[in-house]
C-alpha cells in the first residue's frame, strides 16, 4: 500500500499535469504544504525525477488499459502486436492428426 508521502506526490504531480505546469520538486512541495501534509523531504524532488520526460497523459491512459507494470512495456508489447500477427498469418497451426497423417502414419490406424 502506498504511504501518506507518495500519494501527497501522486496527487500533487496530478494537479500539476491537468493545470498544464511542469512538474517540479518545488512545486510538488509547495501543493503539499499547502494540503498541509507531513512529507520526507525527499518525496518530492524523486517524484519529479521520475516523471520528468514522462508524458503523463499516456502514463493515464495506459493505466486503464490493464497491463499494469510500466510505461514502455504496454507502448512497446502494443508495437510488437502486429508483428506478432504476421507471424501467425505466415505459419498457420497443425494438428497432431495432420502432422501424423503427413507420416504415414497416426495413433489409431487400424
Amino acid at each position: 500500500m502506498a504511504s501518506t508521502s507518495e500519494l501527497a506526490c501522486v496527487y500533487s504531480a496530478l494537479i500539476l499535469h491537468d493545470d498544464d505546469v511542469a512538474i517540479t520538486g518545488e512545486k510538488i512541495e509547495t501543493l503539499i504544504k499547502a494540503a498541509n501534509v507531513d512529507v520526507e523531504p525527499f518525496w518530492p524532488g524523486l517524484f519529479a525525477k521520475a516523471l520528468e520526460g514522462s508524458d503523463i497523459a499516456a502514463l493515464l491512459s495506459a493505466v486503464g488499459s490493464g497491463g499494469g507494470g510500466g510505461g514502455a512495456a504496454p507502448a512497446a508489447a502494443a508495437a510488437d502486436a502486429p508483428a506478432a500477427e504476421e507471424k501467425k498469418e505466415e505459419k498457420p497451426e497443425e494438428s497432431e492428426d495432420e502432422s501424423d497423417e503427413d507420416m504415414g502414419f497416426g495413433l489409431f490406424d487400424d
